[in-house]
């Protein structure tokens, strides 16, 4: 049985009434319901690329950053059994709400720009609250008690050599330039933070009325890292103006800074993910995007290179 239907089979035999939740790529995370209630079940099967103790990571995140910024209720957590084949589960409380990337596509369809930046200035207020959240070095969480790993590098050149061994030496080099001067911005800031890792609107609800955040999702990818990376990651694809000029003057009015170096900063950071998202092209619309914007960073040696149009 391929991997997917057996994850499927697994969450059936919890008795629980459950359909896979819209906008995700992963396939592991469902609704699920029993007498009436709704609850999220994320899935980690045996051999996660995490280790065992990935649903355990994810609990005291959550943990961590509760009264922080607004994230679901855990309800309960259980370990992958990989003798049994056995599933882990993180179960957390079902937040109703609109999805930000909906949201976003909403108001931009309608020209409602009033709307577009009340909802930037809302992502852009979590996205402060977490680089401002202090750590003691960059480094993935391993473990419940949120003990920090090594990455498997602190240069972003070496990363991308890493990353892209299909890409011809003369597209690495072009990038370069790029990751060069991206790399030396960086490390003027000297600290480390508390990152979701993969903070964009789809990874948010927001209340519809008010487009304030009613809970930040998915926080698989959080470990401590720079500062900028969750707001390079809020205005990675999204750019309209009005959005973009929001997010930036929320996130400084907490953390401070000027908004072009800091939006050059948030740039810069991005360029960690658009290079691991660009290895592997070919397996969602999310990568091959990244791909795309990447290869036009490395032909243009602009950070701010956009290839999309309008």
């Amino acid at each position: 049985m391929p991997a997917a239907r057996a994850t499927m089979a697994r969450v059936s035999d919890l008795g629980l009434d459950w359909h896979p939740l819209p906008g995700g790529h992963s396939g592991r995370t469902f609704v699920a319901g029993a007498g009436g209630e709704r609850a999220v079940v994320r899935i980690y099967p045996p051999g996660d690329r995490r280790g065992a103790a990935a649903p355990e990571v994810d609990r005291s995140v959550l943990g961590l950053v509760r009264g922080l910024v607004p994230v679901p209720d855990v309800l309960e957590v259980r370990r992958p059994l990989a003798e049994e084949d056995v599933p882990g589960l993180l179960v957390t409380s079902f937040v109703p709400g609109e999805r930000g990337d909906l949201a976003v596509e909403r108001l931009v369809a309608a020209g409602d720009v009033e709307s577009l930046a009340r909802l930037g200035r809302s992502l852009g207020v979590v996205a402060a609250a977490l680089a401002g959240m202090p750590l003691l070095r960059p480094g993935p969480f391993v473990d419940a008690e949120l003990r920090l790993g090594r990455f498997p590098t602190d240069d972003l050149l070496e990363w991308a050599a890493s990353r892209l061994p299909g890409w011809s030496d003369a597209r690495l080099d072009a990038l370069t330039d790029a990751c060069g001067s991206a790399q030396a911005l960086l490390d003027e800031v000297g600290r480390a933070s508390l990152v979701h890792g993969d903070l964009n609107p789809k990874n948010v609800l927001v209340a519809p009325g008010t487009l304030e955040v009613a809970a930040v999702l998915d926080w698989e990818y959080a470990h401590a890292g720079h500062p900028w990376t969750d707001l390079g990651n809020l205005l990675r694809f999204e750019r309209h103006p009005a959005y973009v000029a929001a997010v930036l003057d929320a996130w400084v009015a907490v953390r401070g800074g000027d908004p072009a170096v800091v939006l050059e900063g948030a740039r810069a950071a991005d360029l960690w993910a658009l290079v691991d998202l660009a290895s592997r092209a070919g397996e969602n619309p999310v990568a091959d995007r990244a791909e795309t914007l990447l290869l036009a960073i490395a032909e243009t040696g602009d950070v701010h290179a956009w290839p999309f149009g309008r």
